[in-house]
């Protein structure tokens, strides 16, 4: 056990997440989500039985978000839906980013087949137990001073 570290992290996310250099990617996807096929090889972390929230607290307590990023957090779109549509789990993640200090207009809601696209550019993704579909973040990390 680690003092001041969130429990959720395992060893192995801790090393992933540490190795990660400012402008790189973390995905935290749902439990559905097609994690090792766009991995492409890259590291796949998996932290069942959490949500899509609680994950991305735990990821976003040990990394800064890029403030040199227009939008360093985004979330996959519901298909077909208001730009404004937000499901659930989405809606809990974008107040926890508030309540971190980053604006609702630095958080993008990305039409899924871009989101794919984004994840494939992650270094590492996380996956949650998340059970509601679109339960998907990203998340660009930023220097730490």
């Amino acid at each position: 056990m680690l003092k001041g570290i969130d429990p959720l992290l395992t060893p192995e996310l801790l090393m992933h997440l540490s190795a990660m250099g400012h402008g790189e990617w973390v995905a935290v996807v749902d439990a559905n989500f097609t994690a090792d096929f766009l991995a492409q090889g890259k590291p796949v972390v998996r932290l069942p039985g959490h949500s899509l929230e609680r994950v991305s607290r735990a990821v976003l307590s040990v990394i800064p978000l890029a403030s040199d990023v227009k939008q360093p957090a985004a979330f996959m779109k519901v298909c077909h839906s208001e730009p404004s549509h937000r499901t659930a789990a989405q809606a809990a993640l974008v107040s926890a980013l508030a309540q971190e200090g980053l604006p609702e207009d630095r958080v993008e809601a990305t039409e899924r087949y871009a989101f794919y696209d984004k994840v494939r550019q992650a270094s590492l993704i996380v996956q949650s137990g998340e059970a509601t579909a679109y339960g998907n973040a990203i998340f660009c990390k930023g220097v730490i001073l």
